[in-house]
C-alpha cells in the first residue's frame, strides 16, 4: 500500500492546482518554502538557536493554510526533538566509548535525513524522516 506524499494546500480538490499556485509563502513558490523549511535546521549553523527557531517560525506561520506545510513541519520538529533525545543519549552513552560512534551517527544522519528531506519537498512530496519519534501528531 503506498502513500500519497504530494504536496498540497488544504483547500478543495478543484481549486487545488489554482490556489497551489497563487499561494507564495513568504514570496517563495511554495515547494521552495517547503524545501526551506527542511534546510532551516542548518541555520543554526550561522546564528545559535536559529536551526530551532526558524523551523518552527516558518511551521507555525502557514500550518493552517497548508496541511502539507503542516506536516511537513511536524515531521521536521518530530526529527529535532528526536535527534536531541539520541545525542543526549550519546553523551550519556560516551561513558562506555560506544557513545562516540553513535554520537557520530546522529550527527550524520541529522545532516542526510534533512538533505533528503529538502529534495524530496522540491519534487512535491512530503518526507517522513526515519527513526523519529512522534511527539507532535
Amino acid at each position: 500500500m503506498e502513500e500519497n506524499n504530494q504536496l498540497e494546500p488544504s483547500q478543495p480538490a478543484e481549486n487545488q492546482t489554482t490556489n497551489q499556485q497563487e499561494f507564495r509563502p513568504w514570496g517563495m513558490e511554495y515547494n521552495q518554502f517547503c524545501t526551506f523549511l527542511h534546510l532551516s535546521q542548518f541555520a543554526g549553523m550561522v546564528v545559535p538557536m536559529a536551526g530551532i527557531v526558524l523551523p518552527i517560525v516558518m511551521w507555525t506561520s502557514f500550518k493552517d493554510q497548508s496541511e502539507a506545510i503542516n506536516q511537513i513541519g511536524k515531521n521536521v520538529l518530530n526529527w529535532m526533538i528526536s535527534s536531541i533525545i539520541y545525542i543526549f543519549i550519546s553523551i550519556v552513552l560516551c561513558f562506555l566509548v560506544v557513545g562516540f560512534f553513535t554520537l557520530f551517527a546522529v550527527v550524520i544522519c541529522s545532516i542526510v535525513f534533512t538533505i533528503q528531506g529538502a529534495i524530496k519537498a522540491s519534487r512535491g512530496e512530503v518526507y517522513f524522516y526515519p527513526m523519529t519519534i512522534t511527539f507532535i501528531k
